[in-house]
């Protein structure tokens, strides 16, 4: 096989309290892709879509990926990638991890599967490296595994999959690009001993909650006291929304990645429909544009379609 095409999923990061170790793959929206070998040690890019993505190897998230793969290949083994983004950059639901993870994906099963999952991580979060400063894993990990993961260490690469109920995302994305290096450097760098036992307690409990199916306590989990109350300043009617949302019936929700996407979780899709209708009804009121999605959570991570 010479060629294979991929869909490669939205994700959300952080996922409340879980600040750059929790995160999940959804169905809806995603980034589709095309790779093909090539004898020749280089990766090409071609973008099919409006983002004015960079087409040097070097400065894009998938080809910095394919290089960190190839770095582990011998002889005149190259890629050239067709890239066609759905996902727009700087929205905050995974648009570097799903053209990173595609990449890697698509390569290794080109290449028989030689890599391990862990491994597709590893070269990953070598492009996510590029697009934010820092390494990171929480959405490259579900993006590779799918359904929901715990990000136990990028340093060897410990990637948990977690068991969790059926549950439903609505996601709103207003039409605004917050940069993940930005958003990062306004966090604080110091939290106070008290502050960080909060949220551990919550981290710990939303994972249990998801392996028992407690839905009552995934929402009494999802409380974020260190990051969602320095970006949510960034986010437009951000606690409008959450409040609209809740009201609606939502488990629980806050800020997707560095935003300025928002997501709500529900038990039920038509909860989650009621929650879009929410979410409609405070942005329609603030002159920007915006998208929503509702999905289920998506179990498998990056899909060969061909």
């Amino acid at each position: 096989m010479r060629q294979v095409s991929v869909q490669a999923p939205a994700t959300v990061s952080n996922v409340v309290c879980g600040f750059d170790c929790l995160g999940f793959a959804v169905d809806a929206p995603y980034d589709e892709m095309t790779v093909r070998l090539i004898d020749s040690r280089t990766v090409r890019i071609r973008e099919h879509s409006d983002f004015g993505l960079p087409l040097e190897a070097d400065k894009n998230v998938a080809g910095v990926a394919l290089m960190a793969m190839m770095e582990r290949l011998e002889g005149d083994t190259g890629f050239e990638v067709e890239i066609t983004k759905h996902i727009k950059p700087g929205s905050g639901v995974g648009s570097s991890s799903a053209s990173s993870c595609g990449a890697v994906v698509a390569a290794n099963h080109l290449l028989g599967g030689r890599f391990s999952r862990a491994e597709l991580v590893e070269f990953a979060m070598e492009g996510e490296e590029i697009a934010s400063g820092e390494k990171h894993a929480d959405n490259v990990a579900p993006c590779i595994f799918g359904g929901f993961v715990l990000v136990r260490s990028i340093d060897p690469v410990d990637i948990v999959a977690l068991q969790s109920p059926p549950l439903f995302a609505a996601i709103i994305h207003p039409q605004i690009e917050i940069k993940t290096s930005e958003a990062r450097a306004i966090l604080l760098r110091d939290v106070p001993l008290k502050t960080a036992v909060r949220q551990w307690s919550h981290l710990g409990s939303l994972v249990a909650a998801l392996a028992q199916g407690d839905y009552g306590l995934i929402a009494r989990s999802m409380e974020d006291f260190i990051v969602e109350p320095v970006r949510k300043s960034l986010i437009p009617k951000f606690d409008e929304v959450k409040t609209a949302s809740l009201g609606a019936g939502a488990l629980g929700g806050g800020i997707s990645g560095s935003g300025p996407s928002m997501f709500m979780l529900s038990e039920r899709e038509e909860t989650a429909r009621e929650v879009e209708r929410a979410m409609r009804n405070v942005y329609s009121q603030t002159g920007i544009e915006f998208n929503i999605y509702v999905s289920g959570i998506n179990p498998d991570g990056v899909k060969i379609v061909s």
